[in-house]
């Protein structure tokens, strides 16, 4: 893989971007000045960034593997210690499928429907390879999704979740925690 230098990082315009932020240089990145970039951040090869007016902000310590992708009208916040595994698709619009509206970005506004909705990602979830995450998805602290996936609502803390669409299956342990707290501890920061 190959990085963007800071300097190339600096020129896309991103709203506001952290220290150590690796970009891969075959991923793509839309409407930069939306979208916030903390300390810590990998992002790889042909993952997508589409920020749109809600923009997305990554937290710290986060990793999104290669093909995901990240698009929406609506708000996309990924916590801290986050995993996005590969070709994990996250979205916070979407078309109205009812027949009342048409649908595509080639027709005018005026005869679609788009549906913007805000999607929340906790600290220290970790999301399975291939999964969806439709709008209006809020993932509370330490929630495990398991691949292939279908997230379309709320999942509650430390729950781990798998299945299309996904159902709580178990409770994860907590453990982690108390390792972000040693992690943190020998780096001498908060965050």
């Amino acid at each position: 893989m190959t990085w963007l230098t800071d300097r190339q990082i600096k020129k896309m315009g991103f709203l506001r971007v952290g220290d150590n932020v690796l970009l891969s240089d075959k991923a793509s990145y839309y409407n930069c000045k939306n979208i916030t970039l903390g300390n810590n951040i990998r992002i790889d090869d042909f993952s997508v960034l589409s920020a749109g007016n809600g923009g997305i902000i990554i937290g710290n310590y986060v990793h999104i593997a290669i093909y995901s992708s990240l698009i929406g009208g609506g708000n996309i916040n990924v916590g801290n210690f986050c995993n996005i595994s590969s070709r994990v698709s996250i979205y916070s619009s979407t078309d109205d499928f009812s027949g009342a509206a048409m649908t595509n970005p080639m027709v005018p506004k005026e005869f679609t429907n788009v549906i913007n909705s805000n999607v929340k990602i906790g600290p220290h979830v970790i999301i399975g390879s291939g999964s969806i995450i439709l709008p209006g998805s809020v993932l509370e602290n330490g929630v495990a999704v398991g691949a292939l996936s279908l997230i379309k609502e709320h999942c509650i803390a430390f729950g781990i979740y798998a299945g299309a669409p996904a159902k709580r299956i178990a409770m994860r342990s907590r453990h982690l925690l108390t390792l972000e707290q040693q992690l943190m501890k020998d780096l001498k920061t908060d965050l």
